[in-house]
């Protein structure tokens, strides 16, 4: 996500510095967004010249000291909440007073995040989507007491991007997930009570309302661990049963069966090309 976020970025335009934890990890990074630029140029969306003049833009560090001087601060280190808090502990001494705080976060608290800071009003969520130079959605989550100018301010960087903003408030999921989570785990839920097959539940919502993929298969996309994860913040927050993660995909979890990363979830990835359904029950 952060090396996707620091692409879009250097192509809109903005001088991007992008942290890592380890100079393997920053070249990888680094890596990763010539290799996408390289896919564009083949596929004649971007010339050889837009190519080198967004690399340009893009500068690698090791050091959080060195976001000194920038104007916004995008977060996306791993989605766990100590962590971030950790990150934006050490930013907040650094970073200039009027700089503008913000996290990718996909569930956890922004206003707990914020708590950790001194800028309150200058901190929001900005929740990109996967992979982040393709997907057009941001969601821009305010505070109670984030300032209405610097969410005005974050709507017009994310449409510099080419991305469309819409803006939510602080609650867990916002609107994607709010909405998304529940369909993913009834669908695990119809597939534990016996309403249809791994395949037949995916060709189902294909087919029958134009999904572009049925529900299990992109739980496989996601990572099944991610969506277990958001899953119980969001019943956390909520208490409400539907989202509640239900026995069988805590199961796969605990078995490492997560997805397209590990080669096998709710389906068998042994031939990427042709992914056969796993047998689960």
């Amino acid at each position: 996500m952060g090396s996707g976020i620091a692409q879009v970025s250097a192509m809109a335009g903005f001088p991007t510095l992008v942290q890592e934890v380890s100079r393997e990890a920053l070249e990888t990074g680094l890596a990763r967004v010539e290799k996408s630029l390289g896919r564009l140029v083949k596929k004649g969306k971007l010339t050889p010249d837009l190519k080198e003049q967004t690399q340009s833009r893009l500068k690698g560090t090791l050091a959080l000291e060195d976001f000194a001087d920038c104007d916004l601060i995008i977060e996306a280190v791993i989605e766990n909440l100590d962590e971030k808090k950790k990150v934006f502990r050490k930013l907040d001494s650094v970073a200039r007073e009027d700089a503008v705080f913000a996290s990718n976060t996909s569930s956890l608290s922004i206003t707990e995040m914020m708590s950790v800071t001194k800028r309150g009003p200058r901190f929001l969520g900005m929740h990109f989507f996967n992979p982040v130079p393709i997907m057009p959605l941001v969601e821009v989550v305010k505070t109670i007491v984030t300032d209405p100018e610097i969410v005005k301010s974050a709507v017009g960087f994310a449409s510099k991007l080419g991305k469309t903003p819409i803006v939510t408030s602080d609650r867990a999921g916002f609107i994607v997930n709010r909405l998304l989570i529940p369909y993913l785990m009834d669908a695990v839920r119809a597939l534990e009570e016996g309403f249809g097959s791994v395949g037949e539940l995916d060709t189902a919502m294909r087919l029958g309302c134009s999904h572009p993929m049925g529900p299990l298969t992109l739980m496989d996309y996601i990572g099944n661990d991610t969506c277990f994860y958001i899953a119980n913040i969001l019943y956390d927050e909520y208490r409400q049963e539907r989202f509640a993660p239900p026995p069988l995909l805590k199961r796969m979890v605990l078995a490492g069966m997560l997805g397209r990363k590990t080669g096998k979830g709710f389906y068998d990835y042994s031939d990427p090309a042709s992914p056969k359904p796993t047998k689960l029950l």
